[in-house]
C-alpha cells in the first residue's frame, strides 16, 4: 500500500514537471510569434501558474458549501505572496521607492 502511494506521488510529480515545462515552452513560442515581450509572457505564465492551485481549492470549497475556506484561501495566499515575494526581493536587492509614492 505504501509503495503504491509513493509511486503515485512520484508519477504525479513527474507529470507536473513535464506539464509545467511544456506550458512555459509553449508560452515562449507564442510570445515570439505574436511579437510580445518574453518578459510579459513569462510574468503572465508565472501569475497563472501560482494562482491556479488557489483557484482550484477555492472553486472546490465554494461548490461544497465552504465559502469561508475559499475566502481564507484567497486572503492568505495574497498576503503570503506579497510578503514573501516583496521580502525576498528586498533581501536580494534594496527596493528604491520614490518619496511621493510613500505619502
Amino acid at each position: 500500500m505504501t509503495l503504491l502511494i509513493v509511486g503515485n506521488l512520484l508519477a504525479g510529480l513527474a507529470l507536473l514537471v513535464l506539464g509545467a515545462e511544456s506550458l512555459v515552452r509553449g508560452a515562449a513560442q507564442l510570445a515570439r510569434r505574436m511579437g510580445i515581450s518574453p518578459l510579459v509572457i513569462g510574468l503572465t505564465v508565472v501569475a497563472f501558474g501560482t494562482s491556479a492551485p488557489e483557484a482550484a481549492v477555492s472553486i472546490k470549497a465554494s461548490l461544497s458549501g465552504s465559502g469561508d475556506i475559499a475566502v481564507g484561501n484567497v486572503i492568505g495566499s495574497n498576503i503570503a505572496n506579497i510578503l514573501l515575494i516583496l521580502g525576498l526581493s528586498a533581501l536580494i536587492a534594496p527596493l528604491k521607492v520614490a518619496r511621493q509614492l510613500i505619502r
